[in-house]
């Protein structure tokens, strides 16, 4: 019944910015932590951003000061702006839900990122 759908995707140049969306429907808790995940090619995938329903973030090392991560709870929406982007970010990128008092997943279809020249 839950599902998510990213949004946003596409190929951008060296140094310019991009911004994901994902959509969650289906009826869910309040209480949950969203997060943005990506996987490059050949790589696993990593954990990039995460939100929790009262705002708190945090973020990869390597994202720190050029990408933010954002809700809106009351259009059960959130957002990843993604700025000085590099090649080394080129992956696709996923949106995780779960809820704080339970167990279980759920993921989008992911949306491809390429940052090349």
């Amino acid at each position: 019944q839950v599902q998510l759908e990213e949004s946003g995707g596409g190929l951008v140049q060296p140094g310019g910015s991009l911004r994901l969306s994902c959509a969650v429907s289906g009826i869910t808790s309040r209480l949950n932590r969203m997060g943005w995940y990506r996987q490059a090619p050949g790589k696993q995938r990593e954990l990039v951003a995460d939100i929790i329903s009262g705002g708190a973030t945090n973020y990869a090392d390597s994202v720190k000061g050029r990408f933010t991560i954002s809700r809106d709870n009351a259009k059960n929406m959130v957002y990843l702006q993604m700025n000085s982007l590099k090649p080394e970010d080129t992956a696709v990128y996923y949106c995780k839900m779960n809820f704080i008092f339970g167990s279980s997943e759920y993921w989008g279809q992911g949306t491809q990122v390429t940052v090349s020249s």
